[in-house]
């Protein structure tokens, strides 16, 4: 019997890359063989050397297809066999190994918008809904919608075998979230991108698009983002390291280092209001989520565990966020003996 495989990868758009995907047959018990496409119709090349070249470096069994079909998350490469610019999981590699030693987890908490006929889902057309504040984790039909899609998109993702930790509605009408995670930063990259490609394909089924705009709706609503948790097994062993790696983050250049890569409209986002720090004010504190990083207060009480990095936007590239935070952490962690 043949089998279908879904190859899926990140296209050269700008400001805010896209998936792509196509489905290849293959024979029973073939392995996954690289494959091309034609770069000049996904930002990723010109029309006089359009070739690309695509890895397969994540598989997983496609929950929507069901069988043997699988799901195969791909790296780009050029037909010279160097990295694409777009492929940054290539840049993280290289990082997460050298810093491996230390057992970087993350847990990466994904606010999407639904939106349908131009608007966000659940907004009446012409007007706004009432006001935030019944909608976060709400029940009921008058305080959520989308709750089908987001159920099949966790069923999904568990059949997968992604390591999705939880689903929540989120504080707009028609936000929701879903977390991946705890893993190291290549898994937790990788699992990312599945669950972002297996919601937007489900919510097609139901005829509405899932975005990842990091300021959905003009106005007194809050954004969307992807706050980012992170430790090392000095951070889970011990408070020092916790400063430290807070310290870390806010240090000479680093700040406008990650704000450059935390994703796009980060200045529409992190305005200082709606549970944001501004964009270029740099701080962290315990149970503050009007700081740039958070302590939980559970571990200031304990003395150990993990800090919460609330400035990537929604609609980041997973692998520079794990990238940026493993280098700017592990390196003055392991500076300081911490590790």
């Amino acid at each position: 019997m043949a089998f279908k495989a879904e190859y899926i990868w990140i296209d050269g758009t700008e400001p805010v890359a896209k998936l792509r995907s196509k489905t290849r047959v293959l024979a029973d018990g073939a392995d996954l063989p690289t494959w091309g496409f034609d770069g000049s119709s996904t930002n990723q090349a010109e029309g006089h050397d359009s070739d690309r070249v695509l890895k397969p470096v994540f598989s997983c069994p496609d929950p929507i297809r069901g069988g043997d079909n699988v799901l195969v998350l791909c790296e780009v490469y050029n037909v010279d066999g160097s990295a694409h610019p777009s492929n940054h999981r290539a840049l993280l590699t290289p990082i997460a190994e050298q810093f491996e030693a230390q057992e970087s987890w993350f847990g990466i908490e994904q606010e999407y918008t639904f939106f349908k006929d131009g608007r966000p889902y659940g907004f009446p057309v012409g007007g706004f809904p009432g006001p935030q504040g019944p909608y976060y984790c709400g029940i009921g039909a008058d305080e959520v919608v989308g709750r089908d899609i987001v159920e099949a998109h966790l069923d999904a993702c568990i059949e997968a075998g992604l390591k999705i930790s939880g689903i929540n509605a989120e504080v707009m009408p028609g936000q929701w979230e879903f977390q991946i995670g705890p893993a190291g930063p290549l898994e937790c990259s990788d699992h990312m991108w599945m669950a972002r490609y297996l919601l937007y394909r489900i919510a097609e089924d139901y005829g509405v698009s899932a975005t990842l705009d990091a300021k959905p709706a003009k106005g007194d609503w809050n954004g969307a983002g992807a706050h980012t948790n992170f430790s090392t097994k000095a951070m889970r062993e011990g408070y020092d390291a916790i400063i430290a790696a807070c310290e870390a983050l806010g240090a000479e250049g680093k700040v406008e280092e990650h704000i450059a890569g935390y994703g796009f409209g980060i200045e529409q986002r992190l305005t200082g209001l709606h549970e944001t720090a501004p964009y270029n004010v740099y701080s962290y504190g315990v149970s503050n989520r009007g700081a740039s990083v958070r302590i939980p207060w559970q571990v200031e009480v304990d003395k150990k565990g993990y800090i919460e990095d609330r400035r990537p936007n929604a609609n980041i590239d997973p692998y520079i966020v794990t990238r940026l935070i493993t280098n700017t952490c592990c390196s003055v962690l392991e500076a300081k003996g911490l590790v």
